[in-house]
């Protein structure tokens, strides 16, 4: 008997259920596939904020420094995490506790230094000595000098104001031929009552000492001088422009040698369109380090791309940098060799300590190797031939090393977390790491230049805020030569009130002579 065949009703309704189940699976499978997703971004999100909250206790709890050092155990740790003390630690307590421990003297054993011996190693020799001699109030009769107790008290005398009169006589030639009078000196101003050392004291007093114009104003009334806030501001923009010339030379001579670090700083500017506001601009610091000069750069703040093509458009030599994009288009560009800095991955993996402290302290014992090679040749002082042997030799295995670690690393860490972030910033920049060891008088870092910055981190805290973009153009010239004044250490306020003394008279092909590294004050 052949088989009935199935109704047509019976197979469309089941092709119908066959059509919903098939659609209900893909929906599933769909929901699947977005929760996992979202279960991997919470993830990443959960440990992203559990390695910042770890950082958040480090930064309150543990060590400031840059520097990676093996915890000491002969402290106690503040195990927030609960984790047991590193393998590191263990070896690094055995070493320690083999090691012999030095024991101070009782106080009771140490001879006691004079007090005048004392006070001479904490009070320079050449400051001036002012002596008072206190008699006792009755010497016996008979009485005969055997000695004397000196006592060394530092005091202070605020700066002075003075007027400097310039008199000038007058002499009538006979027979009527005329008058003759002195000529005046090189004024810095000369529509102005501002000599040359005020000027000099208003530059260093802002830009050095971090005092704004009005709490030198302040200190001046203080002194009994009233001066109006808006003519100390157009002295201080007079100032500026008479070093423009100065500052250009500076700039010439930096950019003419082959090896130099960049990087930037934030400067807030009054925004003339929304008044009361601010814009964050920015200054392009450039150093050489082997010419021992700098100078700041001002494009209206921009931080953008076009302004680092433009300041160093005809430069040929080695660029080190941190690891900001614009630096990028160097990468090549013939006769340019863009160098990396150690530091910015060291501070990196620093911060992912507490995320994943094995990995994290693998890759700062490596790069504390690397510094340790460096500290070495500094304290022997070798030559750069000999620096380049050392590093080619020590420092560049090592580095492959790294690199290696790196790549292996890069595709089992987690993006978002704070190692993750280290592995991907070293990834992306190791091809310029190992750039210096090609030459001894590259340096393993950008500090340098970091170093150049800090002064104007330090300003802006104080003064705030550029008035305009002119204002702020005007500082890059100022904190240009007194940075400069600093690295060759010459004193700024002697050097400013000498160079405003003679720069009117000063012809364009002599200038050179008034920056810091040639500079020779007159007597």
């Amino acid at each position: 008997m052949e088989n009935a065949a199935l109704p047509a009703s019976y197979i469309v309704s089941l092709e119908q259920r066959l059509s919903a189940l098939t659609a209900e699976r893909d929906s599933l499978r769909s929901t699947a596939e977005r929760l996992s997703s979202e279960r991997d971004t919470l993830q990443g999100v959960v440990e992203k904020m559990q390695g910042e909250l770890r950082q958040l206790r480090r930064m309150l709890f543990g060590r400031k420094s840059e520097r990676f050092i093996p915890s000491d155990p002969s402290q106690l740790k503040l195990d927030f995490e609960g984790e047991a003390e590193l393998k590191e630690e263990r070896e690094y307590a055995a070493s320690q506790a083999a090691a012999p421990t030095r024991v101070k003297e009782p106080a009771a054993h140490r001879r006691a230094k004079p007090m005048e011996d004392r006070q001479r190693r904490i009070f320079s020799e050449h400051l001036e000595r002012r002596d008072e001699i206190i008699e006792p109030a009755q010497i016996p009769a008979g009485g005969k000098r055997i000695g004397e107790e000196v006592t060394e008290l530092l005091e202070y005398k605020p700066g002075e104001l003075y007027i400097r009169r310039l008199i000038r006589p007058k002499y009538a030639l006979p027979h009527g031929e005329g008058v003759v009078i002195g000529s005046l000196p090189s004024l810095p101003l000369p529509r102005t009552n501002a000599g040359p050392s005020l000027l000099a004291q208003l530059l260093v007093g802002k830009y050095q000492d971090h005092l704004p114009l009005h709490r030198q104003i302040g200190i001046f009334v203080r002194a009994g001088v009233q001066l109006k806030a808006s003519t100390v501001s157009d002295w201080v923009q007079g100032a500026a422009e008479l070093l423009e010339p100065l500052y250009e030379k500076l700039r010439e001579r930096v950019l003419g040698c082959d090896y130099i670090q960049v990087d930037e700083s934030i400067i807030p500017v009054l925004d003339k369109d929304k008044p009361g506001a601010t814009r964050k601009g920015y200054h392009w610091v450039v150093r050489s380090p082997e010419l021992k000069s700098l100078f700041f750069h001002y494009d209206k703040g921009s931080r953008a791309q076009y302004v680092v093509v433009e300041l160093l458009k005809d430069f040929q030599g080695a660029v080190q940098s941190d690891g900001y994009g614009a630096y990028d288009i160097y990468e090549n560009k013939q006769g340019v060799l863009l160098l990396g800095c150690w530091a910015h991955i060291r501070r990196k993996f620093e911060h992912a300590l507490a995320d994943d402290p094995e990995r994290a302290e693998y890759a700062l014992k490596v790069i504390g190797q690397l510094y340790a090679i460096e500290r070495r040749v500094k304290e022997e002082g070798l030559p750069p031939d000999e620096i380049k042997a050392i590093r080619e030799k020590d420092a560049y295995p090592l580095i492959r090393e790294f690199e290696r670690w790196v790549e292996q690393s890069a595709n089992s860490v987690t993006p978002q977390s704070a190692l993750g972030k280290a592995v991907r910033y070293a990834y992306a920049l190791y091809p310029r790491l190992s750039r210096y060891v090609t030459d001894g008088r590259y340096r393993i870092d950008n500090n340098l230049a970091e170093n150049a910055v800090r002064p104007l981190a330090l300003g802006r805290k104080n003064y705030l805020f550029c008035r305009s973009h002119e204002a702020a153009y005007h500082t890059a010239i100022i904190y240009s030569l007194l940075g400069t004044c600093r690295l060759w250490e010459i004193d700024p306020f002697r050097w400013l009130t000498d160079v405003f003394s003679r720069i009117q008279d000063c012809s364009v092909k002599r200038l050179e002579e008034l920056l810091p590294h040639k500079w020779l004050p007159q007597t």
